[in-house]
């Protein structure tokens, strides 16, 4: 069996007090894209904007992310996975409390790509911070528990901003959350006993060509753009989309919203359990995903159904769409063709993550904008298609034909 993170063995014994400060980091984390989501209608009215336009709030927080997720897993082995996660916690802090204070659209959006830069650096190091922390017996578990950070942050952030008045105060809250998380892993988090900072420059531009070139992490990065293409095609639009077609006041479209977010948890720890038991091939829960969102999102924004069930299809998107990401995380680390390369596989996967956040929601309003709901069926088909044939081509790689390794 590989090695899945990195390049430092697991401990014999998990230290679960790291877990959970590093997973709480990473919900803390994805509290930020949350916030972007439910404040939306406000800055859309605080700023004059139409639908394509404020979903760049959403997109360009991971712009960044599209060209750095290599490097940021070459940072990580040169510099250290503790020290890259409170680097990225302190720049995510900064960046939102800069982004709180904006005075125009332009300064908005310069705080958000500070802010995407924080969050990049920080989902590349903190799965490194858990693989030394983490028992080879606890591995599928924990990380299928690590999965789940961007729908729980995503989550609390739809329900808690539905209650909150006025997007500026949530957004300085949110940045202050930041900073504490940054000096709980400085504080609580243990120190690498030997860091990872005498790696020759040569040897880790020659890992990264190795990566970026290798076939099974640019199969998964490609899957995982699409997946969150497919996702942030309906929860960067949630709280309008049910504003608009279900008729429900702010308040619960974001109650609403934060449910069916948290059903995508549901199917995070789910893949995480069937995989960690060896029940369920890896290739084959990508498919099962990617086919459910696709049927499901084309019917939420192609039928005119009652507005239970279009909540109803809202949900199972989620839920089911949850595997997906689980299955991905866990199988990056295995398919480089040696184990110091993982973080840099991380780091492309991710790269593939924010590829789909930034295309997603600009594709979604830019369509919604020129011919109404109905034509967002459309980059949600296609998308959900590729999807499937990508489960079909990673199905060649022996790990990926089977739960557990």
């Amino acid at each position: 069996m590989q090695k899945p993170l990195g390049t430092t063995a697991p401990t014999a014994e998990t230290d679960w007090r790291a877990v959970a400060i590093v997973v709480a980091a990473g919900v803390i984390v994805a509290l930020q894209v949350g916030k972007g989501i439910i404040t939306l209608p406000a800055l859309r009215a605080d700023f004059s904007l139409d639908l394509a336009a404020a979903g760049w709030i959403i997109s360009v927080f991971a712009l960044v992310g599209v060209v750095s997720g290599i490097p940021a897993g070459v940072a990580v082995n040169r510099f250290g996975d503790r020290f890259l996660c409170i680097l990225g916690l302190a720049v995510l802090a900064c960046g939102g409390l800069a982004g709180a204070l904006a005075s125009s659209f332009a300064m908005l959006l310069a705080g958000r790509i500070v802010e995407g830069v924080g969050f990049l650096v920080t989902v590349v190091a903190a799965p490194a911070l858990l693989q030394r922390t983490v028992a080879a017996g606890d591995r599928d578990f924990v990380f299928g528990l690590w999965s789940t950070f961007m729908p729980a942050g995503m989550a609390i952030a739809l329900l808690c901003g539905a209650w909150v008045e006025g997007w500026r105060g949530f957004w300085i809250a949110n940045g202050a959350l930041t900073a504490a998380a940054a000096l709980l892993v400085m504080l609580m988090v243990p120190r690498k006993k030997a860091e990872a900072g005498s790696i020759a420059t040569g040897a880790l531009a020659r890992d990264a060509w190795t990566t970026l070139t290798a076939s099974g992490p640019l199969l998964l990065a490609f899957t995982f753009a699409l997946y969150s293409l497919l996702y942030f095609a309906l929860a960067g639009f949630l709280p309008i989309l049910l504003t608009e077609r279900m008729g429900v006041s702010p308040v619960a479209a974001g109650v609403l919203s934060a449910i069916v977010v948290a059903a995508n948890i549901v199917g995070n720890l789910a893949a995480g359990i069937l995989l960690g038991r060896g029940i369920t091939a890896r290739w084959s829960l990508i498919a099962i995903a990617a086919i459910v969102m696709g049927l499901s999102g084309v019917a939420i924004f192609l039928a005119p159904l009652p507005a239970a069930i279009i909540f109803l299809l809202c949900v199972i998107f989620s839920g089911i769409g949850g595997l997906l990401p689980a299955t991905l995380l866990t199988s990056a680390p295995l398919l480089v063709p040696m184990p110091r390369l993982a973080p840099m596989s991380l780091g492309l996967v991710m790269q593939g993550s924010n590829l789909g956040q930034v295309v997603g929601p600009v594709t979604i309003g830019a369509a919604v904008d020129w011919a109404g709901w109905p034509a967002a069926a459309w980059p949600v088909a296609i998308a959900a298609t590729v999807a499937a044939v990508m489960a079909g081509l990673v199905r060649r790689f022996p790990l990926m034909r089977r739960g557990h390794s």
